[in-house]
């Protein structure tokens, strides 16, 4: 099926932007040239792409369509080398939290090209969102390539079991015990998490399910470790500094746990994205274990 590359762009900026109007602005149409050519592609496959609201969102094949859209842009800037700040191509992203919140960033600061479009997600199934289509590039714990795609290795992330020194006394009495265990609250992201669980494996050899806070932030992991809430799986980059001074220890400071990283990338978007890939693993060299425990 042809699509029209007019229509499509319209409905990768009401997406963008969220609202008809702002996308008008953008493009530089008028607000009903947007709604029409919204209405053209929808009647062309038939099915609704947009659901009408504050912002604006996409049904699955709109954001799908959508994503298709900003492919062909990225392909385009990176053949003709033309972009700016508002036609700058648009990348989507599967990232775990705790890589956004630790090493990501400076890699994409070197890309002032290109937009990005970031989905959090757990690292053991962030690659789920290329398998759907629905990302161009992951990083991810699966060392698979998912179909079509290319994977490289990054190195691994290291995470500690840290709890605040009151918390230990409190707890941990009389050692870090599977008993003990059992009953010590932890502190868990989602229930996609198992960090904890595996950890708690490789310490004890038992499968424990210890009472549980479910806390979806990188940054408030920390903050609730460091206030005694419960312990957790937290990267080392993050609390390098309150173990250097005490506000949190480890349980086991003999058993850190590396966490295998992989950046994939849809085979047909690898050449534009040849400078994203080496900012990559340029920041990952820097931040990650290169041999996994």
């Amino acid at each position: 099926m042809q699509l029209d590359s007019a229509q499509l762009t319209a409905l990768a900026y009401i997406l963008r932007l969220g609202s008809f109007d702002a996308a008008s602005a953008a493009l530089g149409v008028t607000p009903s040239a947007i709604s029409q050519r919204l209405k053209a592609l929808e009647d062309r496959v038939g099915a609704t792409l947009v659901l009408r609201g504050q912002p604006c969102t996409p049904t699955p094949l709109g954001q799908r369509l959508a994503k298709h859209a900003e492919d062909v842009a990225l392909l385009e800037a990176q053949a003709l080398g033309t972009s700016d700040s508002v036609t700058a191509p648009r990348l989507r992203l599967a990232v775990p939290a705790d890589v956004l919140a630790t090493w990501l960033i400076p890699a994409l600061a070197q890309i002032p090209e290109m937009l990005f479009d970031l989905v959090i997600d757990d690292q053991d199934t962030s690659a789920d969102w290329l398998r759907r289509g629905e990302v161009s590039a992951a990083v991810t714990a699966q060392a698979r390539a998912a179909p079509g795609c290319n994977v490289l290795t990054l190195g691994a992330l290291r995470y500690h079991a840290t709890a605040s020194p009151a918390y230990v006394r409190d707890w941990f009495a009389d050692g870090v015990t599977p008993a003990a265990l059992a009953r010590a609250p932890i502190l868990t992201f989602d229930r996609k998490d198992q960090l904890q669980g595996r950890w708690l494996m490789q310490k004890t050899g038992q499968r424990l399910t210890p009472p549980s806070h479910h806390l979806p932030s990188s940054h408030g992991f920390v903050a609730a470790a460091r206030e005694g809430l419960g312990w957790g799986m937290n990267p080392a980059p993050l609390v390098a500094d309150d173990m250097k001074k005490g506000s949190l220890v480890s349980l086991d400071a003999a058993l850190p746990l590396d966490v295998p990283l992989y950046w994939q990338v849809a085979r047909i978007m690898a050449p534009a994205l040849a400078p994203l890939t080496a900012a990559i693993r340029a920041a990952a060299r820097e931040a990650l274990v290169q041999e996994a425990r």
